[in-house]
């Protein structure tokens, strides 16, 4: 057989390859028979495991007029079944010494506890148990609105970053879900009731549209036959399965909105972009806006720390972050502060000139390697935590990925060109195509006053 000479720029790409870490390497995933998805991500490290149950329904899958009822069910599952009634699986939980939460998105609902290895049954069996048998009577159902209804005051309300946050994103939505804030609004979270709940927990808790991720000094077999035996005993619905979602009609324009507030103390700048979501982008397209977004504005290496920050800059601090996990099309956002005495349209202007200057001349591979070594090593660092590294894998596949996906997700970074992050910059972040927010205090009487 005759040899086939190797360059040495081949053998320097496949080294490359060879040498970029993957994400949960040893990860092993399997479905059973009801069509529950199984992630383990075996972590010797300590005698400890984390259990996560993934459901993919969250805030985007409410029937309108019903916001806020995704969060507001997993509230309510914490409040027991017949044989664990209220409180139980929680005191269980610091009996042992673990932890637990829950958290929901607009794509997915989530509840987690870590424990020592040898409860990793036990809270399958906990767990397995909320997912068919919940009980729900007024006298709790009510009680646990007006929590949620205080959770909003705290949140929302009391707090003019997260109203200006929820203000862009219901202009920047004007017909897709994702506009409306995961915690609801107000006025429909006061309607919410039992009915309304177990509705949305008949229709989508169950095993074939859950995922489960287990991260922790356990093996596949292992915890198969421990799903077997709890979760895989649940039979089926299969007529659990999302509703189709209204897509986001092209934007007219550029949209602006300012959000005033008493409480505010320095004026704040937002602006963001809809993009594809991780699921949604063509090969590589949400690579380049990760790349992007560090480049922009990721730190103090970044083009806006650069131009906007360091030195006689316009801005107290500025940056930039994409959100790439998402169902449907998500988004990119850019943000500042500026220094005293300067406008917030005059740090807009600079931010717009820094982006164009990107557009125009692109970047340079110095940058772009900072950029993409920065990405990889915070994916990478996950990897430190056992409940972080189950949570990417986690939101990733209920979301609409693979666990191939998440695994390469490093070796895909190094593969950004300088050319690919210029196109996404040029073909996502234009102004006309944009929601800006403005956050402001609210200006007294007399001053408008003294300025007229």
């Amino acid at each position: 057989m005759t040899a086939v000479p190797v360059h040495a720029a081949d053998q320097k790409t496949a080294t490359e390859a060879a040498a970029v870490p993957r994400i949960a390497p040893n990860a092993v995933q399997f479905r059973l028979e009801n069509g529950l998805d199984v992630v383990v991500i075996p972590d010797r490290r300590a005698p400890v495991v984390t259990h996560m149950i993934w459901y993919r329904v969250g805030a985007a899958d409410e029937v309108t007029g019903q916001s806020g009822i995704a969060h507001f069910l997993e509230h309510l599952m914490f409040k027991g079944t017949t044989a664990h009634p209220d409180g139980a699986f929680s005191e269980r939980i610091s009996e042992i010494g673990g932890e637990e939460n829950a958290f929901t998105s607009a794509d997915y609902t989530a509840y987690f506890q870590r424990v020592a290895k040898e409860h990793l049954g036990e809270m399958m069996a906990f767990e397995a148990d909320r997912m068919t048998n919940l009980v729900l009577s007024d006298a709790v159902v009510i009680p646990e609105r007006d929590v949620v209804l205080e959770e909003r005051r705290q949140r929302i309300e009391n707090d003019p970053g997260s109203l200006l946050s929820e203000a862009l994103s219901a202009t920047l939505y004007k017909n897709h879900p994702y506009g409306r804030p995961v915690i609801g609004w107000q006025h429909e979270i006061s309607a919410l009731d039992r009915r309304t709940a177990l509705d949305f927990y008949n229709r989508y808790y169950t095993p074939n549209n859950a995922l489960l991720v287990v991260a922790g000094d356990v093996g596949p077999d292992e915890v198969r036959a421990l799903a077997e035996k709890t979760y895989g005993r649940i039979t089926a619905r299969p007529e659990a399965v999302r509703a189709p979602r209204p897509a986001e009609p092209p934007m007219v324009g550029p949209h602006t909105l300012t959000v005033r507030d008493e409480k505010v103390r320095e004026p704040t700048l937002q602006r963001a972009f809809i993009t594809p979501s991780s699921t949604t982008a063509d090969s590589g397209g949400a690579e380049a806006l990760s790349v992007l977004a560090d480049i922009i504005g990721g730190g103090s290496t970044s083009r806006f720390y650069d131009g906007l920050v360091r030195g006689k800059g316009l801005a107290t601090y500025a940056g930039a972050y994409y959100q790439s996990s998402g169902v449907d099309a998500t988004r990119f956002v850019i943000y500042g502060v500026p220094k005293p005495g300067i406008s917030l349209t005059d740090l807009e202007a600079e931010m717009e000139r820094v982006i164009a200057d990107l557009v125009e001349n692109g970047v340079n591979e110095e940058e772009l390697e900072r950029a993409k070594s920065s990405v990889v090593a915070q994916a990478i660092y996950s990897q430190d935590s056992q409940q972080s590294l189950a949570r990417i894998v986690g939101s990733a596949l209920t979301n609409g990925s693979s666990l191939d996906k998440v695994q390469s997700w490093p070796e895909r970074i190094q593969a950004v060109t300088a050319e690919q992050v210029s196109q996404a910059a040029a073909e996502f972040l234009k102004p006309e195509k944009s929601v800006t927010g403005y956050l402001k205090p609210i200006v007294k009487k007399a001053e408008q006053d003294g300025k007229s």
